[in-house]
């Protein structure tokens, strides 16, 4: 087996991806262009049916009755000719080998499942029990499923998952241009200390669902393996920057903690991304995310920027710089009205460091103002 396929492997879940993480792993180690999913097509186009579990330990081997030791390695061929028998399989967890042929499994009946069928029924209950991804070609269905911790996916071909992704991605241009115009607008705003609420929770929103609309289309980019190369070079193109886009704005506007509430720059990324899509089409939800009072009187209420956001934009200026000189200034306004001499009293900002950052924010505000009125 190739050693790109063996890196895909899943293993079993209790990482801090959890489940979700298992499936991405699991759904990339059968992806088109591996030897896994190459075999799996083979006992597909052959006619015949297959169980496979992929991953062995005690719980595997004692559900496990009848059948024969082979650890051998793995090929798409041998596992066709494999599924030929009766029973079913078992890979080693980084998927580099056979251990298992004709295997009985006998898996706890008490474990509920919604399957009908003897073979889908038994990769459900297997999933659930060990922990592994199981794999269950049907014959008579002529489909592929996987089974990962109680979740199925039948695996699509290729031609059918691109469409999808390809609409996708067209709306994540659209999402992503829109994104583009109330960040610019944002940018103006600041530099003339006219942003309100409502500015900041439309900027916000746009982020959250260019980010969302990304998630997605990376599923699909997991799913497509090898077929998938040139549009994980435009999802990456499209989305650069937005993350830490997205933590700037919250750093530069999350309310000062008060007696009545308080939230942190986690707590606000945090809601924002438990929204669900109906509330993030909600601006006064998504300035309850950011600690606002979400009333249509404090939408149109004033803000005024920290600063982090535009000064990220200044070239090869650190992260500690950006942030010392928004703890000394406290605010846009102030590092906008700071000359040279005022810079350099900020620890670690000389001279030529000092000049770099007041022509850099001059030229951020004449960029920002002509894009707004030109």
């Amino acid at each position: 087996m190739a050693a790109n396929d063996r890196a895909a492997a899943p293993g079993k879940s209790g990482g801090s991806s959890g489940a979700d993480g298992l499936m991405r792993a699991s759904l990339s180690a059968v992806a088109p262009g591996t030897g896994l999913r190459d075999g799996l097509e083979r006992v597909l186009r052959g006619n015949t049916g297959g169980l496979i579990v992929l991953g062995f330990d005690k719980t595997v081997e004692t559900m496990s009755t009848g059948g024969f030791v082979l650890d051998v390695e793995f090929t798409a061929t041998r596992l066709r000719e494999l599924c030929k028998l009766d029973g079913g399989i078992v890979l080693s967890s980084d998927l580099s080998k056979i251990l298992r042929a004709g295997v009985q499994f006998v898996p706890d009946a008490t474990i509920p499942t919604e399957e009908t069928g003897t073979r889908h029924r038994t990769a459900d209950r297997i999933s659930k029990q060990v922990n592994f991804p199981v794999v269950s070609v049907s014959q008579s269905m002529r489909l592929i499923a996987l089974y990962v911790d109680g979740q199925r996916r039948v695996l699509e071909d290729s031609a059918a998952i691109l469409s999808r992704a390809n609409q996708a991605l067209a709306t994540l241009e659209r999402y992503k241009l829109r994104l583009d115009e109330v960040a610019g607008t944002l940018s103006a705003l600041e530099i003339e200390d006219l942003v309100t609420v409502r500015d900041v929770s439309a900027v916000a929103q746009r982020l959250e669902m260019v980010r969302r609309i990304a998630t997605e289309i990376a599923e699909y980019v997991v799913e497509l393996g090898t077929d998938g190369r040139l549009l994980a070079l435009q999802l990456d193109e499209l989305i650069a920057g937005v993350e830490p886009e997205r933590e700037l704005v919250v750093r530069d506007y999350v309310p000062e903690p008060t007696a009545k509430r308080s939230r942190t720059v986690d707590e606000a990324l945090y809601e924002l991304d438990a929204l669900t899509h109906a509330e993030l089409l909600e601006l006064p939800t998504v300035a309850r995310a950011l600690g606002y009072t979400g009333s249509p009187e404090a939408l149109d209420s004033a803000v005024s920027p920290r600063g982090f956001r535009l000064l990220a934009k200044v070239p090869r200026l650190p992260g500690a710089i950006i942030d010392r000189l928004v703890e000394h200034f406290g605010g846009l306004q102030k590092l906008l009205a700071a000359s040279v001499d005022d810079l350099q009293t900020v620890d670690g900002v000389g001279e030529a460091r000092a000049r770099s950052v007041r022509e850099g924010l001059s030229r951020l505000a004449e960029s920002s103002i002509l894009e707004r009125y030109v």
